[in-house]
């Protein structure tokens, strides 16, 4: 079950699936934010366990059309089940990603 969240500005938080079930809730959600803020838009992928392809599309779809405003989608904090998709499909090369920093160990 998808469980999105909008409690900081231009931050949307994610979390459970990202899916051809979940996707046009959250269409509605970017739409929204796209259509009543000014900035960047960041989607916090830290609790998302899985996306599919509906969700893929959906993120490429807000992607080009934040382009299209001078502006950026960024994928903030995906867990490694999430870059793996992005890293085989090649989109971490067209999509912003902000990756959790590795802790450092001794």
């Amino acid at each position: 079950m998808l469980a999105p969240t909008h409690n900081e500005e231009n931050v949307i938080h994610l979390a459970g699936l990202l899916d051809v079930r979940s996707v046009g809730d959250v269409r509605q959600l970017l739409t929204d934010l796209i259509d009543n803020s000014d900035g960047d838009i960041v989607v916090d992928l830290e609790a998302v366990d899985a996306v599919d392809a509906t969700g893929l599309g959906l993120l490429v779809a807000t992607h080009r059309r934040t382009q299209l405003l001078g502006r950026q989608l960024v994928l903030r904090h995906p867990v490694p089940s999430v870059v793996r998709i992005l890293a085989v499909t090649r989109l971490h090369r067209i999509l912003h990603v902000e990756r959790t920093p590795l802790p450092i160990s001794a």
